[in-house]
Parts: structure tokens; sequence; C-alpha cells
């Protein structure tokens, strides 16, 4: 188990979802939904976030769709209680990071309309 998974931009979206409600359990399509992320690509994430202990699965109890027809099985993942404590740090940071470049980039904004 590896302890710190490549934080991607995508990444830290489904953990932002994800930290939302974090002992919730998703299903794939629909954080993908949620963190507009494409589906092709959320798997391969839930997959390292999991191998890093990050999150858990489970496959859930034989499902129905909106109507009776019976639908597939879908695999859902949430956090773990240290996939939430490592993943709050990793949000703040870029929370961090976000904030310094708006705020040099309106100071450099107010200093532009002083010389125009």
């Amino acid at each position: 188990m590896s302890s710190s998974p490549r934080m991607s931009s995508e990444t830290l979206r489904i953990l932002g979802v994800m930290l939302e409600d974090p002992m919730a359990w998703h299903y794939g399509l629909g954080l993908s939904d949620e963190a507009k992320i494409a589906s092709g690509t959320i798997y391969p994430m839930l997959a390292r976030l999991e191998k890093a202990g990050w999150l858990e699965s489970k496959w859930e109890e034989q499902g129905q769709g909106q109507s009776d027809v019976p639908r597939p099985r879908r695999r859902l993942y949430r956090l773990t209680g240290h996939g939430e404590r490592a993943a709050l740090p990793e949000l703040e940071e870029i929370a961090r990071v976000a904030g310094r470049v708006r705020r040099k980039r309106l100071a450099r904004g107010s200093a532009r309309e002083r010389l125009a």
C-alpha cells in the first residue's frame, strides 16, 4: 500500500466530491458526472486511490434501476479514514495556492489599470 497517490487536478476533483460526504458510498459513473471527469479515466484513478488505501470499495447488492428492471451491480467507493485525513490537506494546499494566485492577479490588474 503506497501512501500518496499522484495528485492530478482530476484526482483532486474526485476527492473534493467524496469529501462533501466522506461516509457516503459512490459509484464510478456518478463520481465521473459530479467531478466532470471522463468516464474512461475515472476508474484508473479510483484504483490508484484504493491501492494507496485512500478508498475502500465493495459491490452493491443486486441493484434495481428506477423501474423494476434489474441492472448490473455497481462497484461502490468511499473514503477510508486515512483517505479523508490525507485528502483534506491536499485540497487545502491547492486552495491556498489558488488564493495566492488570485490575489496576485488582482493586484497586478489594479496596477495595470493605474498605468492605463
